[in-house]
């Protein structure tokens, strides 16, 4: 999570309720037992989703995430659609961070053809 007021953005497919739900409350500043006094749930309840034991209904999250002070975007968009944040966070970085991080993809894509060349041999 990003030193912000706001849980990071994250797509739906991975969406993973427990995490979203106590990243929302620890931002929030609420305790477990704060946020099921909320919600008019038991303290048992939140850990539960928080720990994936229990996956609370889209509506439930929703007011969930209402108690801790969030309301949840939800956008669509095409599956074939450019990955904004992902340009959005090269075009943060500076031009040799960038350039670093190219050099570094180069580097896995070399490292992967020559794994492949060397598996197909055996």
């Amino acid at each position: 999570m990003a030193e912000t007021d706001r849980p990071d953005p994250v797509t739906l497919s991975r969406v993973q309720p427990g995490v979203l739900i106590r990243e929302a409350r620890t931002v929030a500043g609420l305790t477990q037992t704060e946020l099921a006094a909320r919600l008019g749930t038991t303290q048992s309840a939140v850990s539960r989703w928080e720990r994936g034991l229990d996956i609370p209904r889209v509506d439930t999250l929703g007011r969930i995430l209402e108690a801790c002070g969030f309301e949840a975007d939800l956008r669509f968009r095409r599956h074939d659609d450019v990955d904004h944040s992902q340009i959005n966070y090269q075009l943060s970085l500076d031009p040799a961070a960038r350039a670093r991080l190219f050099d570094s993809v180069v580097d896995a894509v070399r490292e992967a053809r020559r794994a492949r060349r060397i598996t197909e041999r055996v």
